[in-house]
């Protein structure tokens, strides 16, 4: 059995790049660290990632190519501690969200280990074009 893509649709046209972050984000959705995502109106949503032990510091939030990047490394204190039994994961990590066309990044906040991403969704114009017809 073949694998379809979009390419395969002859009406769907210009959509290769819609298909290669599909196939980019299946790959990256490891476990760690554990999120939600919430709509809290018609035009909003919330991201929330469980963030224990990371400080605002130790995380850091971008958009690249309509991906909202949110990346944790945890800075290393120095301290000669002696662990009997470490449960409590101190690794790095990176989470990627494809943002559809018109979704925004709004303010990030951190609060009791969780971390909040707001996202805002703005409503497009609908557009009627027009094309001329021209006599060849």
């Amino acid at each position: 059995m073949s694998k379809l893509t979009l390419g395969s649709y002859p009406h769907m046209l210009g959509f290769e790049q819609l298909e290669r972050l599909l196939e980019r984000t299946a790959k990256s959705s490891e476990g760690y660290p554990p999120f939600n995502i919430e709509q809290t109106s018609d035009h909003s949503y919330r991201i929330t990632l469980a963030v224990a032990g990371f400080s605002e510091a130790d995380l850091a939030i971008t958009v690249e190519d309509r991906q909202l990047v949110i990346r944790g490394r945890q800075r290393d204190d120095g301290s000669d501690r002696i662990f009997l039994h470490r449960g409590i994961a101190a690794r790095q990590f990176q989470r990627s969200f494809v943002l559809a066309d018109g979704v925004e990044v709004g303010e990030a906040v951190m609060e009791n280990g969780l971390l909040h991403v707001d996202l805002t969704m703005s409503r497009p114009e609908t557009v009627v074009q027009t094309i001329n017809i021209r006599k060849g």
